[in-house]
């Protein structure tokens, strides 16, 4: 008989790890607030709002950014209609986490070496310490190096391809790989919603490497996104602790 899973944490579990995953910046919660230790006000954590999937995508709070669970692991597996964990994000936070400005992000960029390239990522929450044990993991692998370089890119500040919200590029908290292997679902014909098909061309490898560090993989995706791959570890560490895979 196979051994029960774990029981899906809930929300007051899943601000635990936020915060646990963020330990330069979060001190705690306290009732609705998530509170910082460098005395700035607290955030909000739900604000009340009924939303659907796409309001949450432009306009999430912290609730919203930690209700989907992640599958990990080296499985493909299709998402379901709207099922986009990590997608959904707290602006408001990732600005707090990571600077709020173009200028306040730049500041913290440092180069990360990366397959015969140099990306600037950030420092902040670890992230580019992060990226360098992907690095190293992925080089014990040269045959992957194709699919990993050349990047097509880690720092822009900008919003999400067609909506309101920002892309984590903005925080030097995502990188692409090689587009030459990257399927999404705007170019494959698909509307918010509404995606006719799922592809990906990327060893599944090369997502549990990046999960094991922290990163969330944007083939996990719905609204799919396979050459993107972004620090998110408060994702990756409620996903461990529900127990999702993506291989069951």
């Amino acid at each position: 008989m196979p051994a029960a899973r774990a029981a899906e944490p809930d929300l007051a579990a899943r601000l635990k790890l936020l915060v646990e995953a963020y330990p330069e910046s979060l001190s705690g919660v306290q009732g609705n607030r998530l509170l910082f230790k460098d005395g700035r006000p607290a955030l909000e954590i739900d604000d009340g709002k009924a939303k659907d999937h796409q309001t949450a995508l432009a306009a999430g709070d912290v609730e919203d950014s930690l209700r989907q669970i992640y599958p990990l692991g080296a499985c493909e597996k299709k998402p379901e209609v709207d099922v986009d964990p990590g997608r959904i994000r707290s602006d408001a936070l990732m600005m707090r986490l990571y600077g709020a400005s173009a200028k306040e992000v730049g500041a913290d960029l440092v180069p990360v070496k990366w397959f015969g390239e140099t990306l600037r990522v950030t420092k902040r929450q670890g992230a580019a310490a992060a990226l360098e044990k992907v690095r190293g993991a992925l080089a014990e692998k040269p045959e992957l190096k194709r699919y990993l370089s050349p990047s097509a890119g880690v720092f822009n500040w900008r919003k999400v391809s067609g909506a309101k919200n920002m892309s984590v590029h903005s925080f030097g908290a995502a990188v692409d790989l090689n587009t030459k292997f990257a399927d999404y679902w705007i170019w494959s014909g698909g509307k918010p919603g509404r995606v006719p098909k799922y592809a990906n061309k990327y060893p599944l490898e090369i997502v549990e490497i990046f999960e094991r560090y922290g990163f969330v993989w944007g083939g996990r995706w719905y609204h799919y996104d396979t050459m993107h791959f972004e620090y998110r570890p408060e994702v990756i560490a409620i996903a461990k602790a529900a127990d999702a895979s993506a291989c069951r």
